[in-house]
């Protein structure tokens, strides 16, 4: 089965190395509450789909960056950049010109957090013919 996704074949078995490790019992509480909040983040559509765009495209200016997301208000590209800056996910770039130019890019940290999220498209690549089916079945016994 070939899997599409937009990430490199080293990140992708990084991923499925990742998937094969036990978990520890005891967890650190600081850790246990990063992913915790990490999770909220990229639960927000608008972080994964930053985190997936500049990925690909690289360096964009804020209009840019819109533009490839479509249907965000600028309000909500603001908020989900700056939060994302402040977790060091996105480096923000102001360069000093008349109108003001400024550019967004993803980290190093940003770039392998996209990078342990390559496991869910590896995961959806191998399952969605199941979960098309519990979902017929599903729905088909709603109806009922």
């Amino acid at each position: 089965m070939q899997v599409i996704t937009k990430f490199s074949h080293e990140q992708i078995a990084e991923a499925q190395r990742q998937s094969e490790l036990t978990p520890p019992d005891h967890v650190d509480p600081r850790i246990e509450a990063l992913v915790t909040a990490l999770i909220g983040r990229v639960a927000d559509k608008w972080t994964m789909l930053v985190l997936e765009i500049l990925a690909e495209k690289g360096t964009l200016r804020f209009t840019q960056l819109a533009r490839e997301i479509g249907n965000v208000s600028q309000k909500m590209l603001t908020q989900t950049l700056r939060g994302m800056e402040r977790d060091g996910l996105v480096e923000r770039t102001v360069h000093p010109v008349v109108p003001p130019k400024v550019e967004y890019k993803l980290t190093p940290l940003g770039l392998s957090l996209g990078a342990a999220f390559c496991g869910v498209w590896i995961w959806a690549a191998q399952n969605l013919d199941a979960v098309e089916q519990a979902r017929d079945t599903f729905d088909t016994r709603i109806e009922k």
